[in-house]
Order: structure tokens, then sequence, then C-alpha cells
């Protein structure tokens, strides 16, 4: 069964899309499952630093501050004193 030079190159042709599709179709997967394979890696290292981690600490409350002391009320000044007046000498006959 011989067949045309034309019709043999068509089925060359034809041939080597299918092969360019076929390898850009599992190079395109092996793309996609790579990225994948990336993703849960990551996933992965980082589930495992969490738990070698040491626990985070919490912030210790904050004292309160003691309350400032109120000054003492200051004191009126005491009224001047008034000298006392002097007292009459009385005169004794002698």
């Amino acid at each position: 069964m011989a067949t045309s030079k034309a019709k043999r190159s068509e089925a060359a042709k034809k041939a080597a899309k299918t092969r360019k599709r076929n390898a850009a179709k599992k190079a395109a997967e092996a793309l996609k499952a790579a990225v994948s394979r990336k993703r849960k890696a990551a996933a992965t290292r980082k589930k495992n630093a969490a738990k070698k981690a040491a626990p985070k600490r919490k912030a210790a409350p904050k004292k309160k501050a003691a309350p400032k002391r109120k000054a003492a009320p200051k004191r009126k000044a005491a009224p001047k004193r008034k000298a006392a007046p002097k007292k009459k000498t009385v005169k004794r006959k002698r």
C-alpha cells in the first residue's frame, strides 16, 4: 500500500503537532506538581518551626505605681501675740 509523499508529510506534521501538544501538557503538569510540592514543603517547614519554637512569653502584668503622697496641709500662721500690758506698780507708803 503505497501512500503519496504529500499524505506522508501531512501525517508527519500531524504527529509532530500531537507530540508538541503532549510535551507541553506534560511540562505544565510537571510545573504544577513542582509548585504544589514546594508549597507543601514550605507548610511543613513552617509547622515544624512552630513546634520547635519556644513558647512565647507573656508580658508580666504592669505594676501599679504607688499613690503619690499628699503634702501635709499647710498650717496657718499663729496670730502674732501682743505684748501683755505692763502691770502698774503700786507705790507703797513708807
